[in-house]
């Protein structure tokens, strides 16, 4: 479980390293309630053993992880920030949950050091948008060289440029809107494609739904 903190410190945190760094961060305040449920809502709990988070920031998202995941799964939080790597290794003792300073761009060699082939989920809200259109190919690359075949990239952003990006990275990519956050926000839930070229991935239309995970 995680040790109690201040109250109001991951807030307080969050929001003075948004003043900091708001490129990197995109929102002035942790997720909600609603985008982590409406998130994680494809996730196989029963079967998934290795998570990936990348950018956990004060660790939202983290912890609804780690209570919902089997005890048997792995957790593996990727942060550049040092502030909220700090924070995280401090609040959340959890030993299936691994915390990385580094970037999500080494995410392959990252999960091969912990001795894992391969992720079942990928789950991420760091700001594609807003970084460099070289970085951003860089971790989607990355990202889709880590998923297991059955594996999903799980996203949250507050604008739908990624859209095109992920298309031409993912065999599928389904979209969805949760307005019960601050901001707004798009999800996309991603699948791999064997091939990842732009004539043999097919990208689902924004209405419909993946199918049900096994």
């Amino acid at each position: 479980m995680p040790r109690s903190t201040t109250p109001g410190a991951p807030l307080l945190l969050f929001a003075r390293n948004f003043l900091r760094h708001p490129r990197m961060l995109g929102s002035v305040i942790p997720s909600s309630h609603f985008l982590i449920d409406s998130l994680l809502a494809p996730v196989d709990w029963e079967r998934a053993r290795v998570l990936v988070e990348y950018g956990p920031g004060v660790g939202g998202i983290t912890a609804e992880v780690l209570r919902r995941m089997h005890p048997e799964a792995r957790l593996v939080a990727i942060e550049t920030n040092p502030d909220f790597v700090h924070y995280l290794r401090r609040s959340i003792p959890d030993p299936r949950l691994t915390i990385l300073h580094d970037s999500a761009v080494h995410a392959q060699a990252l999960l091969a050091r912990l001795g894992h082939a391969r992720a079942d989920y990928v789950i991420s809200g760091v700001p594609f948008s807003t970084m460099p259109a070289e970085l951003r190919e860089s971790i989607l690359t990355a990202t889709h060289e880590i998923l297991a075949p059955e594996g999903r990239f799980l996203v949250y952003q507050f604008s739908s440029r990624v859209l095109a990006d992920l298309r031409r990275t993912f065999g599928r990519v389904a979209r969805r809107f949760q307005p019960f956050n601050v901001l707004p926000a798009q999800l996309f839930f991603c699948e791999p494609n064997e091939t990842r070229t732009p004539l043999a991935a097919r990208a689902i239309a924004d209405d419909e739904r993946l199918p049900p995970a096994a």
